[in-house]
């Protein structure tokens, strides 16, 4: 290597540097707030950060996919892809992972409250489960163990447990398949399942899956229009509403 050659070397390592940092900052395992105008991190700088990030990737991540193929994480609201975020309109939080999977099954959570039945009533002990500990899924193939990866919520578990049927109307029935039709058939009712699950609802499709940020993107749209999304009340039992649902059963 010529002389010449050292300063561009130098600053070529430095550009590395704030390249990986950003990157390492943009996945939400770092701690550190975004600054304004990154400076190049020293050697000793960096390393520590990428220890950083490797040990809360060993102490977050299992390394095994649930069901529908996310991969489930040891703990929430700790630097991962899953935290509890709020669900407007009914003062209830939920465990979920974070982006466009908790903007789909909000949505789900909030038209069931407002045209199923009120979660959270007075007095209501567990109105709504998301997230649980890998360690308490007994068999990742079962639709409730996406749980453990962020992409399940249980509604009410209490009164609608694994293997039964009958907890909901008919009418609420033709609700809930129209709120599954809003998703495009991307969460799935386990209602409808073999095994039935009437409170479980769980997303279908595999991490990168283009029709989750269209649908995502969608309900986002229906939040900021007056008139649209959760909160409207809609004629379910319409014939068109009613040929849409059908298609997601």
């Amino acid at each position: 290597m010529s002389p010449t050659d050292l300063p561009r070397r130098h600053a070529l390592t430095a550009a590395a540097g704030v390249t990986v940092a950003a990157a390492l900052a943009s996945t939400g395992l770092l701690a550190a707030p975004a600054l304004a105008a990154p400076q190049p991190l020293r050697n000793d700088e960096l390393k520590e950060a990428l220890r950083r990030v490797e040990a809360r990737r060993r102490r977050l991540l299992t390394g095994r996919p649930s069901a529908n193929r996310w991969e489930m994480e040891k703990g929430t609201d700790d630097g991962g892809d899953i935290a509890t975020r709020p669900v407007p309109g009914t003062g209830l939080n939920v465990p979920v992972r974070k982006g466009d999977t908790e903007t789909v099954l909000v949505h789900v959570i909030r038209r069931f409250h407002y045209e199923v039945a009120t979660l959270g009533l007075h007095g209501e002990p567990n109105p709504i489960e998301g997230w649980v500990a890998p360690s308490a899924v007994r068999d990742s193939q079962l639709p409730e163990a996406n749980r453990a990866s962020g992409t399940a919520i249980v509604i009410r578990p209490d009164f609608y447990p694994p293997g039964v049927r009958g907890g909901f109307t008919s009418g609420q029935q033709l609700i809930i398949r129209d709120i599954i039709a809003d998703t495009e058939g991307i969460v799935r009712w386990g209602g409808e399942d073999r095994r039935p699950y009437e409170g479980l609802f769980y997303l279908t499709v595999p991490p990168g899956d283009a029709r989750l940020k269209r649908v995502a993107a969608k309900i986002r749209a229906w939040d900021e229009t007056p008139g649209a999304g959760a909160g409207v009340v809609l004629d379910v039992t319409e014939p068109s509403r009613r040929r849409r649902a059908a298609r997601y059963r």
